[in-house]
């Protein structure tokens, strides 16, 4: 496969097939430098060479109903994860606080929950309406379960800027992850976002034993979803999970190619680096800079990560600056 022609098709309005986007995940890793430099060269067009910050907050954990395989932060999950009821209208404020300290685009507050209650959602937004106060260049995304249209757009009119509902996998491999909810109830949810106007982030995650063509069909529903980012992650086994002893285990280079997937698939979308990538990418994390524009820093939601000074001298140090609120470099046409 010609890696630089297949991006000179995507950069001039181009859909891959589904058969050219499984070619870029059984590729082998002596051609791995060509599809990453495939990847970027779609990368620098829409987003040049910033990389936007992105700071989780788990304002309620371990109390979710959802039997998620992957999810220590499941009540079924048998493990010391702290669990506490969603924090309060002035501490989830005060978060906000690091994010920007971390020059993070996006402050991300994420709850343990299949739905937000009623109460819940009113501390939520009051959070959101002080955050937009204080810190009005800050973008708010929120991470909450399953949604209504009214609830979507409460919190869109709170001053949320975007709402995270990942579809973790492809349909077909869907109920070997969860049984709870189905697949349909995701899709149902990631459209009323998309229909109140609220910026839709959309992802999953790679390594819970899916096939190569379970990845291509998520990144294909993805894009029929039209997401405006997608969080790739890439499991990191939590214990007292189902997927505590997964086998296969990720590759970097197999992190490295589900990055580029996604690029050329979603040649203008938000591709962010998540949860497990130090532990699976390890020596290699830069080189995920080149398909995707944005990471999340200083940890994730029950897992300790990367530090910010680490991340700032890794973003630098692979020649790529930190995207601040209101300074996105135009695309390159």
């Amino acid at each position: 496969m010609d890696w630089i022609a297949l991006s000179d098709r995507v950069l001039e309005g181009e859909t891959i097939s589904e058969e050219e986007a499984l070619a870029i995940l059984e590729s082998p890793d002596d051609e791995l430098l060509e599809v990453l430099q495939g990847a970027y060269r779609i990368r620098k067009k829409y987003f040049g060479n910033q990389v936007s910050l992105h700071l989780l907050r788990n304002v309620k954990s371990g109390k979710c109903p959802e039997d998620c395989a992957f999810c220590s932060q499941s009540t079924s999950a048998i493990n010391q994860v702290e669990r506490y009821d969603l924090q309060t209208v002035e501490s989830i404020v005060e978060g906000a606080q690091a994010a920007v300290d971390r020059q993070a685009k996006r402050y991300c507050v994420v709850s343990s929950t299949r739905a937000p209650s009623p109460n819940e959602l009113d501390t939520l937004c009051e959070a959101a309406l002080k955050i937009k106060r204080k810190h009005p260049e800050l973008e708010i995304c929120s991470s909450l379960g399953l949604l209504t249209e009214e609830k979507a757009i409460k919190l869109k009119a709170s001053g949320v800027d975007r709402f995270n509902h990942n579809l973790e996998t492809s349909k077909t491999y869907f109920p070997e992850v969860v049984t709870t909810h189905d697949f349909e109830d995701r899709i149902h949810t990631a459209r009323i976002v998309k229909r109140v106007g609220l910026d839709l982030c959309c992802g999953g995650i790679f390594g819970m034993g899916e096939s190569l063509r379970d990845r291509v069909d998520l990144a294909v529903a993805l894009a029929e979803l039209d997401v405006d980012s997608v969080p790739l992650n890439f499991l990191d086994p939590r214990p007292g999970t189902p997927f505590e002893n997964q086998s296969n285990p990720l590759t970097p280079n197999d992190c490295l190619r589900g990055l580029a997937l996604f690029r050329f698939v979603l040649p203008s979308t938000e591709i962010r680096i998540a949860g497990g990538r130090e532990t699976t990418l390890r020596h290699l994390q830069p080189l995920a800079l080149y398909p995707a524009n944005s990471m999340f820093t200083s940890g994730y939601l029950t897992t300790d990560g990367q530090d910010y000074e680490t991340d700032k001298r890794m973003i630098e140090d692979a020649g790529f600056e930190i995207e601040v609120s209101g300074t996105k470099e135009p695309a390159l046409i």
